[in-house]
């Protein structure tokens, strides 16, 4: 930022001559250097956790998810065409295909964000940094770049500058946008086509499917063709950063140790989950074991990354446990009674996310009472 020398103002100053960029210069500034504003007088909390810090913390748990996405993109192009690459070709193929996801994520999100802030003449929100990150890792890998840059754009729009920017919206952006691609261009979004990567040259060998296991669970248990380990590890077709449970675990560890997401929303879903599917197994809906759904499309990333956000989930420690609850367990129900959509996390918590401050309305409303009782008795 350029320095007020004598009276005259900055560059970008008020005043200066280009003022008129000053959010864009500022959101750089306080992007690559600690602010120097401090308090010196009176009483304020000081902590050196912002914004900015706590949305750092998301994208270091998000990157062990990310970077075995982009390892999986190459094996998968592996098995389809027979190639026996290494592991560093295996990587560098899928670098290649993933990094332009993030390419038009970050530039059609961030210069919506900035073109907002210069119009408003507000500071650019650092919201948008979590969710371009967010968006590459839960859609295909061959999703075409023009219908992603269309769905960011409508994440943006309608779901955070609408409602006033980062920290206002009702519905995390991110999967806003995946919600757009689907309804929008289907057959870019599921289906057996869309989960491998090819080259130009790449011939597919015979027979190769690319289903993901939770399309095949949909036709009965003994379609399953991937063991419960593959599931796990991940080497399975699926969106860039969901397949791996063991990378996106990694990221829990790392969100939870820091207190960024919370534990009660993660393991209250997993129990949702558990429940609706044990009883659905129990009573002859589907022959698939409960504790698959867990490793089996985007549950585990959806639990960790998607429900757990803080500005559209339940925000009292009671409505956590009830708000996750529901997320995993409307999320079993949309995948065994729903045949046409395989996949129900995406749908379970945007649903979720609609209701999150109804939910948190009645805790408090229950609270309120209880106490007044024992008051009264008192």
């Amino acid at each position: 930022m350029a320095e007020n020398t004598g009276n005259k103002p900055g560059l970008f100053e008020k005043g200066g001559k280009l003022w008129f960029l000053h959010s864009t210069v500022d959101a750089f500034d306080t992007f690559l250097r600690v602010p120097a504003t401090v308090t010196a007088t009176g009483a304020h909390v000081r902590d050196c956790l912002d914004i900015k810090r706590v949305m750092t913390v998301v994208l270091v748990a998000l990157v062990p998810a990310a970077l075995f996405g982009m390892w999986n993109v190459g094996y998968q192009n592996n098995l389809a065409t027979g190639v026996d690459a290494g592991f560093w070709a295996t990587f560098f193929f899928g670098l290649i295909k993933v990094l332009p996801l993030f390419v038009v994520s970050y530039a059609v999100g961030l210069g919506i964000e900035f073109t907002s802030a210069q119009i408003k003449g507000e500071e650019v929100n650092e919201g948008y940094l979590v969710s371009g990150f967010l968006i590459p890792l839960i859609v295909p890998v061959d999703v075409p770049l023009w219908m992603l840059g269309l769905a960011v754009a409508f994440a943006v729009l309608f779901g955070k500058e609408v409602f006033g920017g980062t920290g206002m919206n009702i519905w995390n952006p991110a999967l806003l946008a995946r919600a757009f691609l689907f309804f929008s261009y289907p057959s870019s979004m599921s289906g057996s086509d869309c989960w491998v990567a090819f080259r130009k040259t790449d011939l597919a060998i015979d027979g190769f499917t690319g289903a993901t296991p939770l399309a095949e669970a949909s036709e009965g248990f003994a379609n399953i063709q991937a063991s419960a380990m593959d599931m796990f590890l991940g080497i399975i077709p699926g969106s860039v950063g969901e397949t791996s449970t063991l990378a996106i675990l990694l990221g829990a560890v790392v969100l939870v140790w820091t207190g960024v997401a919370s534990w009660k929303i993660m393991v209250s879903s997993v129990a949702g989950a558990l429940f609706v599917a044990g009883l659905a197994q129990l009573g002859g809906a589907t022959d698939v074991p409960a504790w698959y759904h867990l490793i089996m499309g985007g549950f585990a990333f959806g639990t960790v990354f998607m429900a757990t956000d803080p500005v559209t989930s339940a925000q009292t420690e009671c409505g956590k446990w009830v708000y996750g609850f529901l997320v995993g367990a409307l999320c079993v129900i949309v995948r065994i009674f729903n045949p046409g959509y395989a996949e129900g996390m995406m749908l379970a918590i945007l649903l979720m996310n609609t209701f999150a401050p109804i939910i948190d309305h009645c805790v408090v409303e229950s609270s309120i009472k209880r106490r007044a009782k024992k008051s009264k008795i008192a």
